[in-house]
């Protein structure tokens, strides 16, 4: 995988392992509101092994992607059938945000969607209110497709962004 160095850091990127998914799960109740159970992340972890990535700084994990594929239509509109990916989850601690990490494990998953898992495309969903996201999803090439009405338990609405996969990541 990849290694991110900062002045004040190392961070290696690698698949998740199985030992790892309870430390995933504490990032994940720390950092996002939306939680999900054991069963649920090791499912993704034995399924879609390549997309499922954590970052590591000295020997703790502070960050994860978690994605699986999907079948389905195009989020850009039509009725063209695609193998998408989709980034169910993506979280940094807060003391390592702003480094470059979300970025890297972005990066990262979208390779091995188009690569290893043969998808067209990618999407996820985002907090209208996430800004900081919003524009590093942006960055990568992602745009809004679509908003959902009260898509989270607390009735915020999401951003539906996707990214073709076919013609980035060159």
């Amino acid at each position: 995988m990849e290694v991110l160095r900062r002045e004040d850091a190392q961070y290696v990127l690698r698949p998740v392992r199985e030992e790892d998914i309870l430390e995933v799960m504490n990032i994940n109740r720390l950092t996002l509101p939306e939680n999900y159970t054991y069963s649920f992340f090791y499912s993704i972890a034995k399924s879609y092994p390549e997309s499922f990535i954590v970052a590591e700084s000295a020997s703790k994990l502070v960050g994860y992607i978690m994605c699986r594929v999907e079948r389905g239509f195009s989020k850009f509109g039509g009725l063209r059938f695609r193998k998408l990916g989709h980034v169910v989850s993506i979280a940094v601690m807060p003391e390592h945000r702003r480094k470059g990490i979300g970025k890297a494990l972005m990066l990262e998953a979208m390779k091995a969607m188009r690569n290893v898992y043969h998808c067209d495309e990618v999407y996820l969903e985002v907090r209208v209110s996430n800004e900081p996201a919003i524009k590093m999803y942006e960055s990568l090439g992602f745009a809004i497709v679509d908003t959902i009405k009260h898509y989270y338990l607390d009735g915020e609405n999401a951003h539906v962004m996707a990214c073709d996969l076919l013609g980035s990541l060159k």
